[in-house]
This record gives C-alpha cells, structure tokens and sequence, in this order.
C-alpha cells in the first residue's frame, strides 16, 4: 500500500511538471501566434491595427500591457503597448518611447512600430541582451499618434496623401486639421510653420492646442524617468536630432549626432541605404513646434526623428514590397540607440 501511494505520488508530481510544462509551451507559442498571423508587410486600416494590438497584449501579457492616454478630436483612442520584464532587483526602471504616425501619410510609419513590436515579442526570450534591457526599460509604443488623420487617408484615393489631423476649421476658414508636429510647445510659431490653417503646416492658433498633442505631453510628463525618445515618419532617409531652429543647438549635441551616425551605419549595414544624420535646419529645413525638439527640451537626453524610406522615388506612397527591408533597416537603428541610452544608463555605474 504504502510502494502504491509513493508511486501515486510521483505520477501526480510528473503530471504537474507535465502540465506546468505544457502551460508555459502554450503561452509561448500564443505569443508568437498574436504576431505570427499577422501580415507585415501590408499597410493596415486602423480597425485592424487596434485588433493586432489587443491580440499581441493578451498572446504576451508577461511582456505587455496597453494604456488609453488620450483621445483624438473626433473622439478616437490613441492607445499604447508598453513592454517590459520585472527587475530581478526590484531597481526602478527607466523609459524609452518610440510613436509613429503622427502625419496621416506616412504609412510606413505606423507599419515600422508594428515590425518593431513583433520583433521585440519574437526574440526577447532568446536574446539576453534584449532581455536584460527589458528588465531595465519600460518601451512605449504608440503604433498611430494621429488616429483620425490616418483613418481619413484609407477613405479613398483622394484622401490618401492627408497630412494632418482633422480638427475643425478655425472661425472663416473651411479647413481641416492641424500639423501637430508643429504643434508642440517648442519654440512654437516661431520658424518653419504656417498661420494659414489651409497650409500642411498650419501650427494651430497655440501651443498644445490639439488634443492629440496635449496627450503625449501630458503621459510623457507623468513619468520622469525617460531616457529616449523615437518618433517614425518618412520620407528622405534622415536621422533628425534637436533643434528645428537654426539658431538653438541642444546642450549634447556631440553625442547626439554620434549616436545617431552609430544608428545609421547599423543601418546601412542592413540593405546597404544611406541615413543622414543631422539637425532640421541643416540637413532638411528650418522648423519649430516638433515633437522631438518639445521632448529635448523638456528635459529628455536622447530625442531622434527617423525620417525611413524613399529619397523621392515613390515619397509617402512607398510600394508595400519596399516595407520589410525599410523596417529591418529601422529596427536596426533604433535598435542601436536603445541599446547605447541603456547601456549609458546601467552599465557605467551612474543612473541618469
């Protein structure tokens, strides 16, 4: 009797290792499905792009969680995924944030923070340097800032190369929509925007007049601890650091633009194009009111644009085929910047 309840023991032990086993197996392949299925190297209507989200949270829910922190003029959810692994350490963690789609054109965007997210989901339990860098950082992602803008492109041919987003025309305009990458309070209305709310760079009437500008502001201002901040557009093949006004240089400029010609050389190494790293006004034009230049001044050390693929050729209507190498080429380098602010941040001894 006694032989039987030990041997009754151990298959119940097995059984529950079997079954623990089975659970994590299950989980991680539920995880790799929610990005699996999904196509890549499609552009995706908005309604889909808030299904993917939902599906890579719940296939991954050790890894990500999503926060509402805004809505758009017309009532919209701008949402993000926030990823990260508990410190072992119980260390508090540091922040990056990446957002993309912040102009309704550029499709390739939204589509890079889609291929970056699946590329963090895919790998981080078999890279450990990614893993370690998780259990240090907490990564923001917005997959499409300017949600109404970009639904209005999908409407139809006509609508495809909208710009900004789709508040109402101010009073004895008819009008639509503001550029709210001039919009941010940073030297605002001062360089490289437009008063005329018909223009593609119509600032608005103030500084964080538009919802969606006053939303990544005020997320971004609740957490202290942000060491990076990536914004995706296109086109043109540039790596843009801060400032947008030619008279104003950022404080780490050297580093700045070492890092960001570090970036584009991991980059180049990819499909072998070429990024061009440098401020606004000296390697694009003049500008003010940016998201980038708001998020240096606000006290952010590391702040980039990537403007991805083409230099003309096919402008924000760039082919679907082109969208997987634009986006190795783009994970690649904001990749290697991550990698430096953490490394700068953990590995030398001194947390900034």
């Amino acid at each position: 009797m006694l032989k039987w309840r030990k041997n009754t023991l151990k298959f119940g032990i097995l059984l529950l290792i079997s079954s623990c086993v089975l659970e994590t197996s299950n989980s991680l392949v539920e995880g790799l499905e929610s990005t699996r299925a999904y196509d890549y190297t499609k552009y995706h209507p908005m309604d889909e792009i808030y299904r993917w989200m939902e599906d890579v949270e719940q296939g991954n829910p050790e890894l990500v969680s999503s926060t509402v922190y805004g809505h758009t003029y017309e009532g919209r959810k701008i949402t993000l995924l926030k990823f990260g692994l508990k410190n072992p350490e119980g260390r508090e963690k540091k922040v990056i944030w990446m957002d993309c789609g912040i102009h309704a054109r550029e499709w390739i965007a939204p589509a890079f923070c889609q291929w970056f997210v699946k590329e963090i989901v895919n790998t981080y339990k078999t890279n450990t340097k990614l893993e370690q860098m998780l259990q240090n950082l907490d990564v923001y992602v917005t997959p499409v800032i300017n949600v109404d803008g970009y639904n209005y492109t999908w409407v139809n041919s006509s609508t495809r190369l909208w710009r900004k987003s789709r508040s109402d025309p101010p009073p004895n305009s008819t009008c639509y929509g503001v550029d709210l990458n001039r919009n941010f309070n940073a030297n605002w209305g001062t360089v490289g925007v437009s008063f005329d709310s018909c223009s593609n760079t119509y600032c608005g009437n103030s500084a964080g007049s538009e919802p969606e500008a006053r939303a990544c502001d005020g997320h971004c201002k609740m957490h202290e601890h942000i060491l990076c901040f990536l914004t995706i557009h296109s086109a043109g093949q540039l790596i843009l650091l801060p400032y947008g006004h030619p008279e104003i240089s950022a404080p780490n400029y050297d580093e700045l633009v070492s890092v960001g010609k570090a970036a584009a050389a991991e980059m180049k190494k990819v499909h072998g194009m070429d990024y061009t790293v440098g401020t606004s006004p000296q390697i694009l034009y003049a500008n003010s009111g940016s998201s980038r230049d708001w998020a240096r001044l606000i006290g952010i050390p590391f702040s980039y644009t990537f403007e991805l693929r083409d230099k003309g050729e096919f402008g924000h209507l760039l082919p679907e085929e082109q969208i997987q190498p634009a986006c190795e080429e783009a994970f690649a380098g904001a990749l290697s910047i991550i990698t430096y602010v953490h490394d700068k941040a953990f590995n030398s001894g001194v947390l900034v």
